[in-house]
C-alpha cells in the first residue's frame, strides 16, 4: 500500500503543482485570473501581500467556512487542507518566480495565447489531481460542504462559488483600487473553457490516466495479498 500511496500522491501532487503553473501564466498575461484564484490576486493588487502569502490566507479562511457550515459533522481530516493550502501557496510562489523571468507581453493576441495556454495548463492538472482522490482543496471543501448541507448539486455550489468570488473581488479592487483589478476578460474565459478543456482531455486521455491508476490499484492488491 504505501508503494501505491508514493505513486497516487505524486499524481496529486503533480497536478496541483500544473495548477498553480496554468495560474502563474494566467497572471502574467493581465487579462484577469481564474475565480478560485481571483480572491489571492485581489490581496495581491490591493494591499500588497505576496501572491503565495495571500492563497495560503484564503485557504485557511475556507476551511473555517466549512467549520462554521459543517459544525459537529466537520471531519477533522479536513484540517489537513491547510498544510495542503500552505503548499499550493509555495507552489504559486515559486511558480510567479519563474514567469517573472519572462518579458511581460503588451500585445493583445500575445496575452490571450498566454490565458488560453493557461486555461489548458490549469485543466491538465485538475485532470492529473482529481481522480487520486486523495484530499480536497479548501475551496472544493466548502463547495462540498454546502452541496451537503443545504442538499443542493455541487454543479450548481460550483456555480455560484465561481461568480461569489469574482463577484467579491470586483467589488473590492473597484471600492480600493478603482479598477477591475484581478477581474478581466481572462476570468470569463477561464470560468467557461476550463471545464470545456478539461471535458476534451478527459475524453482523449483518460484512457491512459485510468489505466495508470488500475495499475497502482493493482500492486497495491498484490502487495497486500502477498
Amino acid at each position: 500500500m504505501k508503494g501505491s500511496q508514493k505513486k497516487r500522491l505524486r499524481l496529486y501532487f503533480l497536478g496541483l503543482f500544473i495548477m498553480t503553473a496554468g495560474v502563474a501564466i494566467s497572471v502574467k498575461s493581465n487579462l484577469g485570473v481564474s475565480p478560485v484564484s481571483s480572491i489571492p490576486y485581489t490581496l495581491t493588487c490591493v494591499w500588497g501581500i505576496e501572491m503565495g502569502k495571500a492563497t495560503i490566507l484564503f485557504h485557511g479562511v475556507l476551511v473555517l467556512l466549512q467549520i462554521c457550515i459543517l459544525r459537529r459533522r466537520f471531519q477533522v481530516k479536513n484540517l489537513l487542507q491547510i498544510p495542503l493550502g500552505v503548499i499550493f501557496g509555495y507552489f504559486t510562489t515559486f511558480c510567479n518566480f519563474l514567469v517573472s523571468f519572462a518579458p511581460t507581453p503588451q500585445n493583445l493576441v500575445v496575452r490571450l495565447g498566454m490565458l488560453l495556454v493557461s486555461v489548458v495548463i490549469i485543466a491538465f492538472g485538475i485532470f492529473l489531481y482529481l481522480p487520486a482522490n486523495i484530499l480536497p482543496l479548501a475551496g472544493e471543501g466548502v463547495m462540498q460542504a454546502v452541496s451537503d448541507t443545504f442538499h443542493v448539486p455541487f454543479s450548481r455550489v460550483k456555480v455560484g462559488f465561481d461568480v461569489s468570488m469574482v463577484a467579491i473581488s470586483l467589488v473590492t479592487c473597484l471600492f480600493f483600487l478603482h479598477r477591475l483589478g484581478s477581474v478581466g476578460v481572462g476570468t470569463v474565459i477561464a470560468a467557461v473553457l476550463v471545464g470545456v478543456v478539461l471535458g476534451r482531455i478527459t475524453r482523449h486521455f483518460s484512457g491512459w490516466r485510468d489505466a495508470l491508476m488500475e495499475e497502482v490499484n493493482r500492486n497495491a492488491l498484490g502487495k497486500n495479498a502477498g
